[in-house]
């Protein structure tokens, strides 16, 4: 397969770079009728060529410094920078300030082309070549060619495309595993078509008919067609500029700065942690300055706060100095599509220069203070090692778990590091992963001890209770934001360890009711009382004098004889079992009256010589045990 490279332009105004992209590809990337009266590039061009085994893809920017926003929006998803720096005038603030964006965005390499080297002499382009040498030094364009060319005469233009075509080469292959991620940097409409957007994809893959969702927002597309280079595909991979015709919405509900994926696939937020890096010739940074936060295509207003420092002893930070990092948490003012691992560039607010930029260490953090020493410590956490910091997302979740999805809309992994993750984790006894959710391994082994603890609290507090009911042990150990799945983990782990046993109630294994003398001798008299009273049993009270038991002793006695059937709970009245079971075999050997036995309310006081009181309570009874079925005033014997 031809293998797409999105190339991003960089440069200062009037340098060359539309006119270089229309020499090497042939397609005016100005298409602004604006663009093409005034002679400058406003927003983003597009135009492609094919050089040997690659597709180059080129994002053509504007290099006014009044649309370094437009700018921003291009360059979020190139894999290489063609950075032109005119010979006649070298190297100008916006070389420097686009410079300075793509290094900060990490663009992983790139060559530089000196324009306009018809217009100047040798010594002066020299000059120039050792300016641009200068700017990149010690960046990842150190070691990129300089390319002299004239766009005008044709000069150096196949040495150029050699130097695109080993650029193509050497830049690190997109992920094409997992959902998709388009960022919007077009919306039109076509005739015909209907609503159009363009961008680069970043991951994933798109394929026509799929189902996705505009973020932010949520508004549910479709994909109705594909477009790579103006061509129809049934599908695109990562790192293809293509154009998408969706069904579902509207131009006007749409926008540059959303992005497409799947639904479910990734997480929208309005604040996120991260480390910032200032430019060194910015202004310092003021903890709660107002920022203009630039992330793919979008751009949103932000505040940061910067947390305490991530190194030495804790110390709170009131300003950024230039040319420094700190950890910080930036607050949005209103939602962006971020994951971990995301590069960004921040802006001043006034004057909007750019100022530094960043990498998302966690998009959706819990609301936890950050200018303290754990805050500190959480942070040196989360800038370590992947593995570092996606175990303390999982802790600081604590009993409400860690969805397993949330390993790549929040933490940034693909599908397949995710599932390495997991069992590298769980085989090491760092997690615990019950149903789709993960916990850390000390919250898990710390509630089962907790459980076990409370479950020999209950027996010594109630040694005639065969164990604490299910329900509220999970309320009383597990607390009501507990998952469920990690109380049923809990208590299947302790079962199948053998330390706990049980299903409605749960106790310790080996636990047995034990009575005292004394309770023993009350079990025996108050079951006595009632299988004596038959079927008219007095009162729980009325028994326990009957039988000489205190009333504490009796209605702890009594829940011990209904949990071992002794006694039988109908309505609220208690009968001795057996007397249920012979009243339940002589109704049923009423049958052989014939199949229209019948028996009333009436007759069922006079054979049993009990009253209304009794009489119906055990007449219901029957209909429930399927012995008997009411049919008008009466009941058909079964």
């Amino acid at each position: 397969m031809i293998r797409s490279v999105v190339i991003g332009t960089a440069g200062h105004i009037d340098h060359g770079k539309s006119a270089l992209v229309h020499a090497l590809t042939g397609t005016d990337p100005d298409r602004l009728k604006e663009e093409k009266a005034r002679g400058i590039t406003i927003d983003l061009g597009f135009a492609h060529a094919r050089l040997g085994g690659f597709d180059l893809a080129f994002v053509d920017v504007p290099g006014h410094e009044r649309f370094v926003k437009n700018m921003l929006a291009g360059v979020g998803g190139i894999d290489g920078v063609l950075l032109v720096i005119a010979a006649d005038e070298s190297v100008m603030p916006q070389t420097r300030e686009h410079f300075a964006i793509c290094r900060l965005l990490q663009v992983p390499g790139g060559v530089i082309a000196l324009t306009k080297t018809d217009l100047v002499d040798a010594d002066t382009l020299e000059l120039a070549t050792l300016d641009a040498r200068e700017l990149v030094a010690g960046s990842l364009l150190a070691d990129a060619p300089i390319v002299p060319v004239s766009s005008k005469t044709g000069l150096g233009l196949d040495a150029l495309r050699d130097a695109l075509q080993r650029l193509a080469a050497a830049v690190p292959a997109r992920r094409s595993e997992g959902a998709p991620r388009l960022p919007i940097d077009r919306v039109f409409s076509m005739r015909g078509f209907g609503t159009v957007v363009t961008g680069t994809l970043t991951a994933g893959e798109l394929r026509e008919n799929q189902e996705l969702v505009a973020l932010p927002g949520g508004r549910p597309v479709k994909v109705r067609g594909l477009q790579v280079h103006g061509a129809s595909q049934r599908s695109a991979g990562a790192g293809r500029r293509v154009a998408v015709n969706v069904g579902g919405a509207d131009v006007a509900d749409l926008s540059r700065g959303q992005t497409l994926s799947e639904p479910g696939a990734l997480d929208v937020t309005r604040r996120f942690d991260a480390t910032v890096d200032l430019l060194a010739d910015a202004r310092p940074l003021k903890h709660g300055a107002r920022v203009r936060f630039h992330h793919g295509t979008s751009e949103v207003l932000g505040r940061i706060a910067l947390a305490a420092r991530t190194h030495g002893a804790a110390a709170v930070m009131t300003e950024l100095t230039p040319g420094a990092s700190a950890a910080a948490r930036i607050r949005l003012e209103a939602p962006a599509v971020l994951t971990r691992g995301d590069r960004f560039i921040i802006r001043a607010y006034s004057p909007a220069v750019t100022i530094g930029g960043g990498r998302v260490l966690d998009p959706a953090p819990a609301r936890t203070a950050i200018r303290t020493p754990a805050g500190a410590r959480r942070f040196r956490r989360l800038d370590a090692s992947d593995d570092e910091a996606v175990l303390a997302m999982i802790e600081e979740r604590g009993v409400q778990g860690f969805a397993r999805a949330a390993l790549t809309s929040r933490a940034g992994l693909t599908p397949a590091a995710a599932t390495t993750f997991v069992d590298r984790m769980v085989a090491a006894g760092a997690i615990v992963a019950a149903g789709d959710l993960l916990f850390a391994a000390p919250v898990v082994s710390g509630l089962g001890d907790r459980l076990t603890a409370a479950l020999a609290a209950h027996h010594r507090a109630s040694p005639l209770s065969q164990g604490l009911p299910r329900e509220e042990a999970r309320e009383k150990v597990f607390g009501r934001l507990a998952a469920p799945a990690l109380f049923d983990h809990v208590v299947a782990a302790l079962e199948a360890s053998r330390t706990i046993g049980g299903r409605d109630r749960l106790a310790l294994a080996g636990h047995t009711v034990s009575l005292s003398p004394d309770e023993a001798r009350a079990e025996a008299a108050l079951e006595r009382v009632y299988r004596d009273a038959g079927l008219a049993p007095p009162d729980l009270p009325a028994a326990a004098s009957a039988a000489e038991v205190a009333a504490p002793v009796a209605e702890r006695v009594s829940k011990l004889l209904l949990r071992n059937r002794r006694l039988i709970k109908v309505d609220a009245l208690l009968f001795h079992a057996d007397a249920l079971a012979r009243l339940k075999d002589e109704i049923a050997a009423l049958k052989t009256a014939g199949p229209a036995a019948r028996l009333d309310v009436a007759a069922f006081k006079d054979r049993y010589g009990v009253s209304r009181k009794y009489a119906i309570p055990l007449l219901e009874w029957l209909d429930r045990e399927r012995v008997t079925r009411r049919v008008g005033e009466s009941r058909v014997i079964l």
